[in-house]
Order: structure tokens, then C-alpha cells, then sequence
């Protein structure tokens, strides 16, 4: 079986490389068919890759996550197998009750190939004692009971 030519993006090295090969081929003189073809995959496959960056860059790790899990078709209990770690804690992950460690975002980087630094960013945390609280502001914080 032949290796395909291109591929699906899954680095920033292979994109960069994508895009150069691209820049030569539409310089290039050559405008039959099949160079037609190769411009429009490499125009797709880029494109693509932009696509993915952007929501990357946008959506927080638990929407990152999920997205991800949804591609894929897996469910919660798919993260349980592929984390090593319980359900209970998989579910907290899933509805903002708990952090991602350090462990848990290597593995995420690595079994769905994303950076690491797209699952290591801040974001909210619910807090049970505070879920009467409407403002989000204060959704991290304590309620001093007395």
C-alpha cells in the first residue's frame, strides 16, 4: 500500500510545511489537473488546521475537552479507562467541579494530540456552597457560614 502524500494537520511543523509546499505550487507554472487537485487538498487541509486553531484558542479546557470526546464519540466513561482515574472524578472534571491536574492534561495533550497548553488554561470552577449566587465573579469563593 502507497503512503499518502498528505496528510491530515497534526502539528504546527506539519502545517508550516503544508503551507510552504502550497506557496510553491501556486507560484509554480504548472496548471494541469492534477496540480489543480494537490492545491485544492492543500487549501482544504490548511484551512482546516485554521479552523481548529481558532476554537482552540477560544473555548475553555472542559468545552475543549468535550468537543473533543464528541469527535471521537466517547463518553465519560471512555476518560475513566483512558485517565486511570475514577468516575466520580471524570464527572467532577465534566461539570466544573474539579480542576485538571498536571497527570490528567498530560494525558489528554497525548491521547488527543493537543498541546498541552490548550487544557492548562484558567477557568471557572462551580462551587456547590455557592450555586445560589447568580454573579460569576464570585463563583470561586467561599460563603462564611457563622
Amino acid at each position: 500500500m502507497e503512503e499518502l502524500k498528505y496528510k491530515v494537520i497534526k502539528s504546527e511543523r506539519q502545517y508550516q510545511d503544508y503551507c510552504h509546499a502550497l506557496e510553491a505550487l501556486v507560484d509554480g507554472s504548472d496548471q494541469s489537473v492534477p496540480v489543480q487537485d494537490e492545491i485544492e487538498l492543500l487549501t482544504y487541509l490548511i484551512e482546516k488546521w485554521d479552523e481548529e486553531q481558532d476554537v482552540l484558542a477560544e473555548a475553555d479546557p472542559i468545552e475543549l475537552l468535550t468537543s473533543l470526546m464528541s469527535e471521537r464519540s466517547l463518553k465519560a466513561k471512555d476518560l475513566v479507562e483512558i485517565l486511570g482515574v475514577s468516575k466520580g472524578l471524570v464527572s467532577d472534571i465534566l461539570h466544573y467541579k474539579k480542576g485538571l491536574s498536571k497527570e490528567v492534561i498530560r494525558v489528554l495533550s497525548s491521547y488527543f494530540k493537543v498541546s498541552q497548553e490548550a487544557f492548562n488554561r484558567p477557568y471557572k470552577l462551580k462551587v456547590s456552597e455557592n450555586s445560589h449566587l447568580k454573579n460569576a465573579s464570585v463563583m470561586n469563593t467561599t460563603k462564611e457560614v457563622a
